[in-house]
């Protein structure tokens, strides 16, 4: 279980992850890889937040562990399960394509992203519409 370094991508050897991907790989920016660093050193141990024994930590636990952060940084309580919908609806306000978002979520088809984010679709299509109406309008 080693992580591979690759470019600007750190590839994430299989985990048993809650929704899986179809190799069981996953896939982080460097930058979250090396916020993630300490996680990652201890992979071997099968848990992304191990408690003191190596086991997985409890799921109330780490949420105690996220509003104790959140609180010192001065934001609003969420739930984990936030920051998941916080990460899709960046990635596709952001140019990130349906199907690669809906690969990384582990859902089973795009359609399910899009069902799930078309506020953000829609969004982009109004942009889109806004930006060829300028363009036709310079043209004419």
């Amino acid at each position: 279980n080693q992580v591979a370094l690759t470019g600007t991508w750190v590839r994430i050897p299989p985990l048993p992850p809650p929704k899986k991907t179809p190799d069981g790989v996953f896939f982080l920016c460097l930058f979250a890889a090396s916020v993630l660093r300490p996680a990652f050193d201890l992979l071997q141990l099968k848990a992304v937040f191990p408690s003191p024994t190596g086991g997985p930590m409890s799921p109330d636990s780490v949420l105690h562990m996220l509003h104790r952060v959140l609180k010192r940084a001065g934001l609003p309580r969420i739930r984990f399960h936030d920051l998941r919908h916080t990460f899709a609806t960046m990635a596709l306000q952001n140019g990130v394509d349906v199907k690669t978002v809906s690969s990384m979520l582990g859902h089973y088809s795009a359609g399910f992203t899009l069902d799930t984010y078309a506020h953000v679709t829609t969004d982009a299509q109004l942009k889109a519409a806004q930006t060829m109406g300028s363009i036709l309008s310079r043209a004419v």
